[in-house]
Formats: structure tokens, C-alpha cells, sequence
């Protein structure tokens, strides 16, 4: 039911390190019987996308830790999916490439029209990159959602920042004895 339509990027990369760079992108469309030339044709594309032209035959243990993770990302768009899940895609990452890498998934996203959920523990990141922010408390209970405009400003930001930290904070508040 879901074949196809789903891609999803790990915290950790997932490379499988026995194949290229180029084979690893180019699984998910094996899996979905894609035919070859198309498949390397396709992946080939994602990994320019990705700025990994030259890198095609580079196996994971020869790339860096952002390189890693690009060629996990153009695996999940790869396959054309309508939904992209994303699960801390960038928290194995230093800073400097976890932001430059955030800042190109999401302009992907919005370019090739997908919809993406992205898990994250951050908040900043989630303000920055969400249009639609939600904050659960356990079991799965929504605690706090906001949207924000495209245009939204740093003031906007801030003050759902504060909200889920407020939101966040009491939920850590300790429960009085009786």
C-alpha cells in the first residue's frame, strides 16, 4: 500500500557499506523494479543534485559524515515518494553541515512539491523549517500546534518558541503529593 510512496532519511545514514554511492541510491529503486538505465539515470541526477557528482563510486567509508547523509537523502528522493519522513535527519551532523544540509532539504521539498515530516528535538530547527510545528506528550497526545506563515519573522518564531518551551516546561513540572 505505502511501496513507493514513502522515503524516509535516519538520523543515522543507513548506507549499506558494500555499495557505492551510486548503488546505494539506486536501491530503493531496484526494490520498486525500476528498470536499470532508469534507475542509475535517476540516481545519478540526485546525487548531482546532492553535489556528489564525482562521488558515484565512492564507497561510505571513503565519504564524510555530510556526504554520508546527502547520499541518504537523495536515496529517499530518489524513489519519487509522495511523503518524505525524516527522522533527525541532521543530528549526527556538526553544525555548519547539519544547517547547510537542512537548508537544501527543504528547499528540495518545496521544489518537487512533497510533503515532509520531519522528528527533531530541536526546537529552533523545527520553527525554522516547519510550516506546521506540533508538540507531543506521551502517549502520542498533541500538546501544543501552531503554523506559520512563509513569511514569518523572527518575532513570529520567538513567540512559538516561547509557547513550546512553556508547553515543554510544564510537562516536567513535578506532580504535588497528596
Amino acid at each position: 500500500f505505502f511501496r513507493g510512496k514513502i522515503g524516509i532519511v535516519f538520523q543515522n545514514d543507513r548506507l549499506m557499506p558494500w555499495r557505492s554511492a551510486l548503488d546505494n541510491v539506486r536501491l530503493g529503486l531496484q526494490i520498486l523494479d525500476r528498470e536499470p538505465e532508469q534507475a542509475e539515470e535517476s540516481a545519478r541526477a540526485w546525487l548531482k543534485r546532492l553535489g556528489l557528482a564525482g562521488h558515484e563510486n565512492d564507497y561510505p567509508h571513503a565519504l564524510s559524515g555530510g556526504m554520508r547523509q546527502r547520499v541518504s537523502i537523495a536515496r529517499a528522493f530518489a524513489v519519487d515518494p509522495e511523503i518524505l519522513l525524516c527522522d533527525e535527519p541532521f543530528s549526527s551532523l556538526d553544525e555548519m553541515t547539519a544547517r547547510d544540509l537542512r537548508d537544501e532539504s527543504v528547499r528540495l521539498v518545496r521544489q518537487n512539491n512533497k510533503t515532509a515530516v520531519f522528528i527533531t528535538h530541536q526546537i529552533n530547527e523545527a520553527v525554522e523549517i516547519g510550516d506546521r510545528v506540533m508538540v507531543f506528550h506521551r502517549p502520542a497526545r498533541i500538546a501544543y500546534e501552531a503554523r506559520l506563515a512563509a513569511n514569518s519573522g523572527d518575532a513570529e518564531q520567538a513567540k512559538i518558541h516561547d509557547q513550546i518551551m512553556g508547553v515543554l516546561s510544564a510537562e516536567r513540572a513535578p506532580v504535588p503529593a497528596i
